[in-house]
């Protein structure tokens, strides 16, 4: 009767740790989701600055259509991206596509000196502030998450829901680490 209760008490203890270890996945699978909508809420931001600095600037910039285009094509790709790591690649291409506008903008003074475009940049530059917080954020999230699954005993329940570990959203290039320098 003694070993039966054992064997019940310990059958119970494997549930209960069971159970509490499937709603700390999903938990943790919701916090990730959430961090990533954070980044796409700036994202789509982002997004939405582009094209009203394209119209403010292309007037100034004949000679700059190469770059224009290349924003263009960027933002599209971007603004497509279905799934965080597509959404990671495009990303980047369009950092890089901003940072090489960013760059012909300071070759014309009249443009520097348009109030318009002084206030569509400085609404950029506090939006890629909030994308560097909400990135930072994620990656916090998913670290927390990625560690979660493979731990032993919790990566057994992981393995049976079928989790698979989320992508970090890190700096490609070298180039993509240096701070762009804008003075108007």
């Amino acid at each position: 009767m003694i070993i039966l209760g054992i064997i019940l008490g310990i059958i119970v203890l494997v549930i209960l740790w069971y159970v509490a270890t499937y709603n700390k996945f999903i938990r943790l699978r919701q916090q990730v989701k959430n961090a990533w909508a954070q980044i796409d809420v700036q994202l789509k931001r982002r997004h939405d600055l582009i094209p009203n600095l394209l119209e403010s600037v292309k007037g100034y910039m004949q000679h700059e259509r190469g770059t224009l285009e290349d924003v263009v094509k960027a933002r599209a790709k971007a603004v497509s991206a279905t799934t965080p790591e597509e959404a990671i690649e495009a990303e980047g291409e369009l950092t890089r596509a901003l940072r090489q506008l960013l760059m012909v903008v300071e070759n014309y003074p009249n443009l520097k000196a348009d109030q318009h475009v002084l206030e569509l940049m400085e609404e950029l530059r506090n939006t890629e502030n909030q994308i560097a917080f909400a990135r930072q954020a994620y990656n916090d999230t998913v670290m927390i998450f990625n560690a979660s699954i493979k731990k032993i005993p919790d990566s057994i329940v992981a393995s049976q829901m079928g989790l698979k570990e989320y992508p970090f959203w890190e700096i490609e290039e070298e180039s993509d680490r240096e701070v762009p320098r804008v003075q108007f």
